[in-house]
């Protein structure tokens, strides 16, 4: 019956990987390429979510409690958008049980959101790849937060071990 009930619902997908290393356009073509015409899925970016930059930690908790266990029970789910601009907490996002949904960014495949029912997806580049990426793409308001961000992530990595998790590894070099 668990099994069953598991099947039905609708698809999750989890995209991690370091900065720089192609998520959000992997994410951005996943939601373009999606084949089921009733329901488009909602796309939801730990970018948003992050309380500042020394966040992710913060964020990974949160999308793994708000809205990824309560999906796994077949409840609606949500996130808490923050406003970078006010440094502060902004409007809640709902995301309701019976829509597919992508989830992308640094710390998306914690011990916890990975446990969930779900596609892991697993996407890296080499570093002289992808820090000059994340630089471009962000246009100098990354600079100076770089190493910080660096520093978090290779702490989440050696804690989590987000890659042994992922059903599918990309490289996007």
């Amino acid at each position: 019956m668990e099994l069953a009930a598991a099947a039905a619902r609708p698809a999750t997908v989890l995209i991690d990987g370091p900065s720089g290393s192609g998520k959000s356009t992997f994410a951005d073509r996943l939601v373009a390429g999606w084949s089921d015409a009733t329901s488009s899925p909602a796309l939801v970016r730990l970018d948003s979510i992050y309380p500042g930059w020394s966040g992710l930690d913060a964020a990974s908790a949160a999308v793994a409690t708000d809205l990824l266990v309560p999906r796994a029970a077949g409840l609606d789910g949500g996130w808490r958008r923050w406003d970078w601009t006010h440094d502060a907490p902004a409007e809640w996002h709902e995301v309701a049980a019976s829509q597919p949904l992508i989830v992308e960014g640094c710390g998306t495949l914690s011990t916890t959101s990975a446990s969930v029912i779900a596609i892991r997806v697993w996407i890296e580049a080499s570093d002289a790849v992808r820090k000059p990426r994340a630089l471009d793409r962000d246009a100098g308001a990354f600079d100076a937060h770089w190493d910080e961000w660096e520093a978090q992530w290779r702490r989440y990595v050696e804690r989590e071990h987000p890659s042994t998790r992922a059903d599918v590894r990309v490289r996007s070099d």
